[in-house]
């Protein structure tokens, strides 16, 4: 199968594309012919190395999430039938989407509905799983309660702005000005316009933070925070940020992996609640390009391989 993989630590540019053996199916486990897969910020940290931990057996492919049709199935695997159409996120500490094919545990796909096209599957995977066991698990946001979405217009922070407002909350995001109008259709009530704005000056007595950001800005969001205020972070390693308080609580959300939560993407995306974000497609022969857009951070929406 083609791959786009890396024989050692670095940056984008460390990246191969060729040939790899393709997968073998193990029990419960089914071959899924990709179409597509997400690009996600954790990709090049992943690359880099360090935040993540460093790799030890290469050739490593990258990616997490994807939508594909189901090619064979291993041994136990009865849950789908060959040609069904599938999405989901691979195995806490699995990879390899950033390829032709991938053997997956059945139990954490789910069949993509005719009215998501891969792309749009892929786009919503990861991105809905983060936000909705951040908001709704971690957080556990009430309606009512006011809540700072740092980076409003990445794919996690957009789903969870609407999903946010589908609960009843008052949602405050950051982002760039070419990104203002976008947010605030999304459903954010306020919008700080993170290049102009200091958010630290403008907000107080904020329930909660979500932080996809990382870097200062998770430092700087918890002087947002009222007394017993809870910030969920995702964007600072595996662990739960430092908090600089003591008075207000520092979550890293635990990203499982299951099935249900494909399935409540799909309901919330049927009903209207949340929608497929903006995607900008890349080919897999430009997996490294698609890395150094996603490094820029200055994203609207979501980055997804076009495989298929």
């Amino acid at each position: 199968m083609k791959a786009s993989y890396f024989e050692g630590h670095g940056g984008p540019e460390v990246l191969i594309y060729g040939d790899l053996p393709d997968p073998v199916p193990g029990p419960g486990e089914v071959i899924v012919d990709i179409h597509a897969a997400s690009v996600n910020a954790a990709d090049v940290k992943v690359l880099a190395g360090g935040t993540y931990g460093e790799i030890e057996n290469f050739p490593y492919i990258l990616g997490r999430d994807f939508s594909g049709v189901v090619a064979s199935l291993g041994e136990g695997a009865d849950d789908f039938a060959v040609g069904d159409a599938v999405f989901g996120v691979c195995e806490r500490g699995q990879e390899g989407t950033y390829a032709e094919k991938i053997a997956m545990n059945q139990a954490l796909l789910t069949l993509k509905p005719d009215s998501l096209s891969h792309i749009a599957a892929a786009a919503l995977a990861l991105p809905g799983l983060t936000a909705i066991i951040s908001i709704e698990e971690t957080i556990k946001l009430q309606a009512g309660e006011k809540i700072l979405i740092q980076g409003g217009a990445g794919g996690v922070a957009g789903f969870a702005i609407e999903l946010a407002k589908q609960i009843g909350a008052q949602v405050i995001t950051t982002c760039s000005a070419r990104n203002i109008d976008y947010v605030r259709g999304l459903g954010a009530d306020e919008v700080i316009d993170y290049n102009a704005q200091d958010f630290t000056e403008i907000l107080t007595d904020c329930d909660a933070v979500f932080e996809t950001v990382g870097g200062d800005v998770t430092q700087k969001s918890f002087a947002v925070l009222k007394p017993g205020g809870r910030l969920a972070g995702i964007a600072s390693g595996v662990k739960a940020p430092p908090s600089p308080r003591d008075d207000v609580q520092s979550l890293r959300p635990a990203v499982g992996r299951d099935r249900k939560y494909m399935e409540r993407i799909i309901e919330l995306q049927a009903a209207g609640v949340v929608h497929v974000p903006p995607v900008e497609t890349y080919p897999l022969t430009e997996a490294t390009a698609a890395l150094k857009k996603s490094a820029g951070r200055h994203l609207t929406g979501k980055l997804v391989l076009q495989i298929r």
